[in-house]
């Protein structure tokens, strides 16, 4: 634990609002000793700042078995005691990964604000986030709230609509500052879904396309047909056929229904980022300038009921992005002034 990063969890800790007599709360489990320095930094830095700050510390299984980690699953299952303490927290510091669960959704019910980190620490650091890509962020978010419909396009031949207004629209700060509210730090990007319906048109992914949890760039196009919501067809060499062996295993229909949609604001995150560090989970590549990342599988995020754990999130690079017939991003640049970074 370096003093570095313990200053740099503080600054974080005061974006999020903490303040004196405020309770943190750190999660972790025994499945990850690194991320103990972690939640010793952010306890000494909730301490600097006055706040009551405890550590929550679970096993990674429950005796139920093994298996790879799955989309939406946590070691918080069935684990009363630990959720009541984390319930009773102002804010949760998620070193675990709780997204897409139906245990964050519940803490965050009882008005417990959460912030997620788990990508490196040197990563977290250089991303710290700041109050002016946060307003960025919320600007975009509010146009987002206004549209209805939202088209993408790109040379490679990608030309898909999104009907919206069902779901909310979320503007990822870096930072949680709200109760009841969740955000990612590092990030910068704004996102929302579709009606389950109201996705058609084809995506294009284009070779430099990153696609997670794959963590690569894909070097062969990949043809992706969506009708009515859902994916009807995958085409293209090597890359598509990785692409739909890895969806087939999970033997699931509604893994290949179109999940969240939206676009990064975070300048200084880097689209080259996986050519030189592939740990933690990719945040880096999601959030990078003028990114498109488009989505399938689970919508629980946002309040659906799509709890599928086949989950991609495939960052598009120089696409042009329009919210009802106003442009918004050309060719991977964001054309409204507020939007853009200042200075």
């Amino acid at each position: 634990m370096s003093w570095d990063f313990i200053a740099t969890c503080r600054e974080e800790l005061k974006l999020c609002g903490v303040h004196e007599g405020e309770s943190v709360a750190i999660l972790t489990s025994d499945a990850d000793e690194e991320r103990l320095g972690y939640a010793n930094a952010f306890m000494a830095a909730a301490k600097s700042l006055g706040a009551l700050p405890y550590h929550v510390r679970v096993p990674a299984s429950r005796g139920k078995g093994g298996g790879g980690w799955k989309v939406g699953t946590t070691p918080l299952e069935g684990h009363g005691p630990a959720m009541a303490a984390l319930k009773e927290a102002d804010i949760v510091v998620d070193l675990v990964f709780l997204l897409f669960s139906k245990e964050q959704l519940e803490i965050q019910a009882s008005g417990t604000r959460i912030i997620l980190a788990v990508e490196p620490e040197d990563v977290l650091t250089r991303l710290l986030p700041t109050r002016e890509l946060g307003e960025r962020t919320e600007f975009a978010g509010e146009l987002l709230r206004g549209a209805r419909n939202l088209r993408i396009t790109h040379e490679s031949g990608t030309d898909v609509t999104y009907e919206l207004g069902k779901y909310p629209v979320i503007a990822q700060t870096g930072y949680s500052d709200k109760p009841g509210g969740w955000d990612h730090w590092p990030s910068g990007f704004v996102f929302t879904g579709a009606h389950e319906t109201g996705v058609n048109g084809r995506v294009v992914l284009a070779p430099g396309t990153i696609v997670y949890p794959f963590k690569d760039y894909i070097r062969t196009p990949i043809d992706i047909r969506i009708e009515e919501g859902m994916i009807t067809d995958i085409r293209g060499d090597l890359d598509a056929e990785l692409m739909k062996d890895y969806m087939a295993q999970f033997n699931d229909p509604n893994g290949y229904a179109i999940s969240h949609i939206g676009w990064g604001l975070n300048e200084k995150a880097l689209w080259s980022c996986l050519k030189m560090d592939t740990r933690g989970i990719g945040q880096e590549g999601r959030a990078f300038y003028g990114n498109v990342l488009f989505a399938t599988g689970p919508n629980q995020e946002l309040g659906g009921s799509n709890d599928s754990p086949c989950h991609l999130d495939i960052p598009m690079r120089g696409c042009s992005l329009f919210l009802d017939d106003r442009q918004v991003i050309d060719t991977g640049d964001l054309v409204i002034e507020e939007m853009r970074p200042r200075g």
